[in-house]
């Protein structure tokens, strides 16, 4: 089935408000159905809430399935911010945070870690285990604040992966088995990192304090800014509080959808007023032909 950008009717897929907000999505493409992975927050704005990772699915991003929680309730770990899915050694590999809040904080402790979660069917999913980034010696306490991370696989060396997440901007840390990992360095970035490479460039969409920018790098270690992004905000009260989280998925050879897909989240400026990991935070969604110029249901 050929996806029908122009019959999409709106940015957004799953609209949030006082009592639950969906966050931090991760998009997944596999044989014609869509997956978003999203953090969502429940519990009144400002007030007592909880996090959990879900997932809604899709065959044409016009009719969203029920979100269907994968990770437990525990206000003691707050599984979150899923950052992305690789396939690795026969089996789907999902990345995301901890994001432990104590009683009256809006954002998670420094107990906060990342980890991955493994499955064969994208639908199962057996318990997180922590990603050792500062290497296998390093105490999980020792290993400080951390947070979104993102996984991707060497442009020039296959078999090495990339795990980003936000520490000192956006930290890395490389292994050959997903296991043993060997701390790199780290890139002046935002958060909610997503990478793709495209004409031997690394890509790397993340988010500063509004919208969603741009850097580029053929080494890892350079990198420069290519714009930044806030698409429809301007005309989404939905989305004014702040635009972010941006998750691009390059979709161009697919031939049902033949586009660069963008899922991403805005908060409301009152839900942000009253607690910006909160923020009535809704789901939405973009596309393009180029990673330059995007549209989006109603744009002009």
């Amino acid at each position: 089935m050929k996806i029908r950008f122009d019959q999409i009717p709106s940015p957004v897929f799953l609209s949030g408000g006082p009592d639950v907000a969906y966050r931090d999505p991760c998009g997944h493409y596999c044989d014609g159905v869509f997956r978003v992975w999203h953090t969502e927050i429940h519990g009144e704005a400002g007030g007592d809430w909880y996090a959990v990772t879900a997932v809604t699915e899709s065959r044409d991003l016009i009719s969203w399935s029920k979100p269907e929680v994968i990770t437990s309730v525990d206000k003691r770990l707050n599984y979150s911010s899923p950052g992305n899915v690789i396939r690795y050694d026969g089996r789907w590999v999902l990345c995301l945070q901890t994001y432990p809040a104590p009683d009256g904080e809006k954002i998670g402790d420094q107990t906060s870690r990342v980890f991955t979660m493994r499955s064969d069917d994208l639908a199962s999913w057996e318990d997180p285990e922590l990603i050792r980034v500062k290497g296998p010696d390093v105490p999980r306490e020792d290993m400080g604040r951390m947070i979104d991370p993102y996984l991707i696989e060497d442009k020039d060396e296959p078999g090495k992966w990339w795990c980003f997440y936000k520490q000192n901007g956006a930290s890395m840390s490389w292994s050959k088995d997903l296991k043993t990992w060997t701390y790199f360095g780290n890139v002046d970035s935002g958060e909610n990192v997503c990478l793709l490479v495209e004409d031997g460039e690394y890509i790397l969409f993340h988010s500063p304090k509004n919208g969603v920018g741009i850097k580029r790098s053929r080494d890892l270690e350079n990198w420069a800014d290519h714009g930044l992004l806030t698409l429809g905000q301007a005309d989404w009260p939905w989305s004014q509080g702040r635009l972010t989280a941006g998750h691009v998925l390059d979709l161009r050879d697919e031939p049902e959808v033949g586009k660069c897909v963008m899922f991403f989240h805005g908060s409301s400026p009152e839900g942000c007023e009253v607690q910006e990991t909160h923020g009535h935070a809704s789901l939405a969604l973009a596309w393009s032909d180029d990673l330059v110029a995007w549209e989006w249901a109603g744009c002009r």
